[in-house]
């Protein structure tokens, strides 16, 4: 449902509440699906909507064409578990962080990313992201934050 556990204190609550006081402590956040993550008719909305929820990264198994290019244009980093990775082999239950490693560095089109997973126990676990920023212009939107950030700087370059 719309129920989520804020992380660290565990407190149940909306997902819209927990993700404006995420975002409130600067706090940034990954969503984890399953296969053709964003079918639907509505995928630009969704898109938007998780931009707005102040989600940075989406992991999945794999992604609806048109919603991976819709998140890219709003600035969310789509990447894809590598082959015979999913939410269940890595044990994710929602509360573990995350350090995704790579992306502030010069990224490529397709990029392997490493990634850290912290497990709330104080083990870790070394894992491998596909990056799902296809194209170098995917990697150009990305870096200016979403194609739209990217249009005003380069109107703005131009004046």
């Amino acid at each position: 449902g719309g129920l989520t556990r804020y992380q660290p204190s565990g407190e149940q609550m909306p997902i819209y509440d927990a993700a404006m006081k995420y975002i409130a402590a600067g706090t940034p956040t990954v969503v984890f699906g399953g296969e053709e993550y964003g079918t639907g008719s509505s995928r630009d909305w969704a898109a938007k909507g998780t931009q707005l929820l102040g989600v940075k990264v989406v992991v999945a198994r794999s992604f609806e064409r048109i919603h991976r290019s819709n998140l890219v244009g709003m600035g969310v980093l789509p990447l894809q578990f590598m082959p015979g990775d999913t939410r269940k082999t890595l044990q994710l239950t929602g509360d573990e962080t995350f350090d995704i490693l790579g992306i502030d560095g010069k990224l490529q089109p397709k990029q392997i990313l490493p990634a850290v997973v912290h497990y709330p126990d104080g083990t870790q676990r070394d894992v491998q992201l596909q990056s799902r920023l296809d194209t170098q212009v995917d990697v150009e939107y990305y870096r200016a934050g979403g194609v739209l950030t990217y249009v005003l700087n380069r109107i703005a370059e131009e004046a």
